[in-house]
């Protein structure tokens, strides 16, 4: 995917929900992979024509796990005139002790927003930007349906009652194999995720589960995120 093509894809979602106003100072939460390096692409290259202006700043929040090299992110920031804060914790400590998992991946999730989100306002931030893709969206519902039973998924936008941050993903229309194209195609920076457990949680059973449903029926990934979009669901109407 070349960069045309990526910032058509954000503008399309940014434009349909309206998810940047005159004036808005956005974080991008960067965790140091493919997708939140993606959005800072996309993103730093949407503001130098996009009709509202905007500012924005990085931020990637330090779980703590050694040998997490930020080094490469930080040049790339300077190199985009990208302003970059790194939020140092002991995230990592406090999720891999006793608990199990399942449980851990949601503990540090919840974690990990909450430092993003505190930095941000400390900041000045009004909107929150992830680097949520359009398997992300899929994943989340499958997610729900399976292990819950309801159908759902997170929304393009969100307002947080707690911070009075909004939460934008300008990537829901972007497939993950686009991004890994962008990737490779412009040599992203990736930091690796130190995380014991990456790569071994129920999002990469269902990941894997989606696959093989595409796989054997060719397309199923855009239907069902069009079941999501057009399904009227809570959030996603426009």
């Amino acid at each position: 995917m070349k960069l045309q093509k990526l910032l058509s894809y954000t503008r399309q979602a940014v434009d349909e929900y309206e998810m940047i106003q005159e004036g808005d100072k956005i974080a991008i939460g960067i965790s140091g992979g493919k997708d939140s390096l993606t959005l800072l692409y996309a993103l730093t290259n949407l503001q130098k024509f996009y009709p509202k202006q905007f500012d924005l700043i990085a931020i990637t929040v330090d779980l703590g796990y050694e040998g997490f090299d930020l080094s490469k992110i930080k040049q790339l920031c300077n190199d985009l005139g990208v302003e970059y804060h790194i939020v140092s914790t002991k995230i990592g400590e406090m999720v891999t002790g006793d608990t199990l998992e399942g449980s851990a991946c949601s503990l540090c999730a919840r974690l990990r927003k909450g430092a993003l989100n505190d930095a941000a306002k400390e900041l000045g931030c009004n909107k929150v930007a992830y680097g949520h893709h359009m398997d992300d969206v899929i994943e989340t519902m499958m997610l729900a349906l399976v292990y819950e039973g309801r159908f759902c998924s997170f929304w393009p936008v969100t307002f947080l009652d707690k911070t009075e941050l909004t939460v934008i993903r300008p990537m829901i229309y972007i497939p993950e194999a686009e991004v890994k194209g962008f990737e490779h195609k412009y040599h992203l920076p990736i930091a690796k995720n130190p995380c014991p457990i990456d790569g071994s949680t129920k999002r990469e059973y269902i990941k894997s589960l989606i696959r093989q449903l595409n796989t054997d029926n060719p397309g199923v990934k855009k239907r069902l995120f069009h079941a999501i979009k057009d399904g009227n669901l809570e959030g996603w109407s426009r």
